[in-house]
Formats: C-alpha cells, structure tokens, sequence
C-alpha cells in the first residue's frame, strides 16, 4: 500500500475512531491496551502530513524564485538561459506534485519535454512562430497542472500546510498562465499588447501585467489593444476574482467540518469515559 493511499485510509479510520483498523493500515502493527497505539498513530500522521507539504513548499518557493528572479536574468543571451533553468525548476516540481496526487502526470510530463524541445529550437533557429508555440505549450502546462492542483484542493478532505500551500501554488501559477498566453499572442501578433516600460524586456513586462490583472489592480500603463488580447486580459480578472472567493469558501467549509468532527468525537470519548 502507497504512502498516499495509507494516508487517505487512515484520515478514514481516525474520523470514524477506529484505532484498530488503522493498525491494520500498516503491516506488522498490533493493537495494544494502553493508548500506545494512538501515540504511534499521531506520529506517524504528523510524519505523513510533513513529507506530503514538502513538495507544495519546494514548488511555492521555487515559483516566486522564478518570479522574482526575472527581471534580473532577462537581459542576456547568457542570463536568459539562467531564466531558462530556473523556470525549469518549478516544472520538474509541478510534475513530481502531479505524480504524486496521481491526476494527469503523462500530459504534463509530454508538454514540459514539448516545451524544451521549442527551448531549444527557439534558440537555435530564431523565430517568432517557434517562440509563439513554446510559449503557448508552456501555457499549456501551467493551465494542467493548476487544474490538477485544484481537483486535489477540491476533493482533500482537511485543511494543512500542504493544502495552504497547494491554494497559493494555484494563485501563482494563474499568474504564470496568462503571462505565458500573453507571450504567445504578442509572439504570433507583434503590436497586440502596448508594452509601459522597455519594449525589449516583452517577458517582465507581460509577467507584471499578468500578476496585477490577476489580482484586479491594473495600474494602466500596460494596455491590450486587440480583441483576443483584450478578451483575455477579462478572462484572467474574473478568473482572479473567482478563484479567490472559491479557494476562500472551500478552506473555511473544510476546516468548519474538521472543527464539528473534533467535536463530536470529543463528545463520543467524553460519553465513553462515564460509561
């Protein structure tokens, strides 16, 4: 039986107070008077529930990197291809998050090697059409994996660390979503979006107007003129808006449960001690 599977099982077994059943989760255990077995259970879900946040905490960390790391290494040939790698990172994270909450893994594994593949050849023969369709693959990625994310969020049960930091990876790599589709359309439609401030740094630029449209702040100095440009730029605000009272509803709903079954479970054991 997988980690992650024990662990669903005996998130079961704990709600419904069966201590036994959840020694039966893990081979070798033997139920035994005392209260021993309880302490050793909480142990062993505390370790659980740490190992399963560290992957969300490596991928928040390594998307801000990545986010604030851009401005500063998209100047240079040399430093994009820094930018490069370490944009890889929070990929790799993505796809080992993906795999491990078992929700698309094939998909985002073939759309990250797809987006190295247009790396390499966007650099090697410079084109716009090249760089368009790395940026719309990478989009790609970005948009499965905040799904699969999110499906996870939906469908989890509690409310820890790894489901607080699920909730901001989602919100960031929103973000990373619509930057990556603004790219695209500037890359196929040059003129689409009017860039504020310098025109040669398009990716900073186009990433700090995703992140303030996300967040509903839109301070006007960049301005989408097309139609799919300006369609898009809607998009991502309600979406922002949505996601956020979503989220907000989800995590409060979850942890209003959690708080009513500690309670009757506190209840229950209060009862069987008088008994």
């Amino acid at each position: 039986m997988s980690t992650g599977s024990r662990t669903a099982f005996c998130h079961d077994s704990v709600e419904q107070g069966g201590v036994g059943r959840i020694c039966r989760c893990f081979h070798g255990w033997q139920e035994s008077p005392g209260g021993h077995d309880r302490l050793r259970i909480v142990e062993v879900l505390s370790l659980n529930i740490k190992i399963q946040s560290r992957p969300d905490l490596l991928l928040l960390l390594s998307l801000l990197l990545a986010i604030l790391l851009t401005p500063a290494l998209n100047r240079v040939s040399w430093s994009r291809l820094i930018l490069a790698a370490v944009t890889f990172v929070p990929i790799v994270l993505s796809v080992i998050r993906l795999a491990q909450i078992k929700r698309w893994v094939w998909p985002s594994v073939l759309l990250a090697l797809a987006n190295v593949i247009f790396v390499v050849a966007g650099n090697t023969f410079p084109s716009p059409t090249l760089t368009g369709i790395r940026w719309a693959s990478l989009a790609a990625f970005f948009g499965l994996t905040a799904a699969g994310l999110f499906s996870y969020l939906r469908n989890s049960r509690t409310v820890a660390q790894a489901e607080l930091y699920t909730a901001v990876n989602i919100y960031l790599l929103l973000g990373l979503l619509w930057a990556t589709i603004y790219l695209a359309i500037d890359a196929f439609s040059p003129g689409s979006i009017r860039m504020g401030g310098d025109p040669a740094d398009r990716q900073t630029e186009l990433l700090y107007f995703s992140l303030i449209t996300l967040s509903t702040v839109g301070y006007g100095d960049i301005v989408p003129l097309s139609g799919t440009a300006r369609i898009v730029t809607a998009l991502e605000g309600v979406t922002g808006v949505l996601y956020i009272a979503t989220t907000v509803a989800l995590l409060v709903s979850r942890f209003r449960n959690e708080i009513w079954e500690q309670r009757g479970t506190d209840k229950s054991k209060s009862y069987d001690y008088d008994k």
